[in-house]
C-alpha cells in the first residue's frame, strides 16, 4: 500500500513548518484509510486486520533502536561534534566522553544512562545549536559574557528568552547595576531547571509590576501562578487583571508560613536577683573599710 498512499496523500507534496506536523497528517490518513474498502470486499481495511492481528507474531518486549549511536567527547566549549553539526551539552561535563542517539528529527544525549541533553537535529552543514541552560553555571560568575552569547541569541529566536525577561533585566540592570543585575537575571533563568517556563515568566511579569528586581521575588511569584493554576481563587485574591499592590519577599513569606509561637516572652528577673546580691555584697566590704 505504500505506492497507493504515496499517490494519494503525497501528491503534490504537502508543504508542512516541521516534520512532527507532517507526522500528524500521517497519522490522520492512515485512521481515514480504516474506513477504506479495497476493490469489492465486504469488509473495511480496520476490520480485515482485526481479523489478521491474533495471527501475527507479537511485538518485541525491548523497543528497537533506530538512532545511529555516536560517542563524541565534549570540547572546551561545552560543545560535541555530531556529523557535521555542533551541539552544546552541560557545561559541566567538559572533557568527558558521553553517548548519542541520533534520529531522524532530534538528537539525545547521555552520560552513562542519564539523559543529559536533548535538541532538534540540524540539517545544514557547519550549524551550531546552542542551549542557554547549559552554559549558566558558567555565565553566572562571568555575567559580562551573557549579553553578547550566541546562545542568548539563540533562545531569543526560539521564544525562550521573551520580552518579559528582556524587561525586567533592564530593570534589574537600572537597580543593582550591570553586573549585578545581569548576575540576577542569570540566577531567575536557573529557576527554569525547577519551575516550567510559563511560571517562571509569570514571575518575572508580577515581580516587574512591583519593582521587585530580586530572584526570590521571581521565585515566589512564579510558584504563585502555579498554585493559582490548580488552587480555586479566593475572594480576597485579586483578579487575573489586576496586578498586587506588593510583592512579599521569600523572607517574609517564610515567617508567615510558620505557625504561632506559643511560647511567653523571656524574662530578666532572675538576672535583677544577681544584681541585688552584688550591691548587698559591695555594701558589706565598704562598711568594712570604714571600720
Amino acid at each position: 500500500m505504500i505506492g497507493y498512499f504515496r499517490r494519494n496523500h503525497f501528491v503534490p507534496v504537502p508543504e508542512v513548518s516541521s516534520l512532527a506536523k507532517l507526522n500528524e497528517m500521517v497519522e490522520q490518513w492512515d485512521r481515514q484509510d480504516d474506513a477504506r474498502r479495497i476493490g469489492a470486499r465486504p469488509r473495511t481495511v480496520a476490520e480485515c486486520f482485526a481479523l489478521e492481528q491474533p495471527l501475527l507474531i507479537p511485538l518485541p518486549e525491548e523497543p528497537f533502536e533506530t538512532g545511529r549511536l555516536f560517542t563524541p567527547r565534549i570540547d572546551r566549549y561545552g560543545q560535541i561534534p555530531v556529523r557535521t553539526n555542533r551541539y552544546s551539552v552541560p557545561i559541566r561535563l567538559i572533557g568527558k566522553r558521553v553517548r548519542v542517539v541520533l534520529h531522524t528529527s532530534h538528537l539525545v544525549v547521555y552520560d552513562q544512562n542519564v539523559e543529559v541533553a536533548r535538541h532538534e537535529r540540524l540539517i545544514a552543514k557547519g550549524a551550531v545549536r546552542l542551549e542557554l541552560d547549559h552554559y549558566l553555571e558558567v555565565l553566572v560568575r562571568k555575567p559580562g559574557a551573557f549579553p553578547g552569547s550566541t546562545a542568548l541569541e539563540q533562545a531569543r529566536s526560539a521564544g525562550k528568552f521573551t520580552p518579559v525577561h528582556d524587561a525586567w533585566w533592564a530593570q534589574a540592570q537600572k537597580v543593582h547595576g550591570e553586573r549585578d543585575g545581569t548576575r540576577a537575571l542569570i540566577e531567575v533563568l536557573l529557576l527554569g531547571r525547577h519551575l516550567p517556563h510559563e511560571h517562571t515568566v509569570a514571575g518575572l511579569a508580577a515581580a516587574l509590576r512591583a519593582g521587585a528586581m530580586t530572584a526570590d521575588a521571581v521565585a515566589l511569584e512564579a510558584r504563585k501562578a502555579a498554585q493559582a493554576e490548580t488552587e480555586p481563587a479566593p475572594a480576597d485574591r485579586p483578579s487575573p487583571g489586576k496586578p498586587p499592590a506588593n510583592v512579599t519577599s521569600l523572607h517574609e513569606w517564610k515567617l508567615s508560613h510558620l505557625p504561632p509561637d506559643t511560647r511567653p516572652l523571656p524574662s530578666v528577673t532572675p538576672y535583677d536577683q544577681l544584681l541585688r546580691r552584688r550591691r548587698a555584697s559591695g555594701g558589706d566590704h565598704r562598711e568594712g573599710e570604714a571600720q
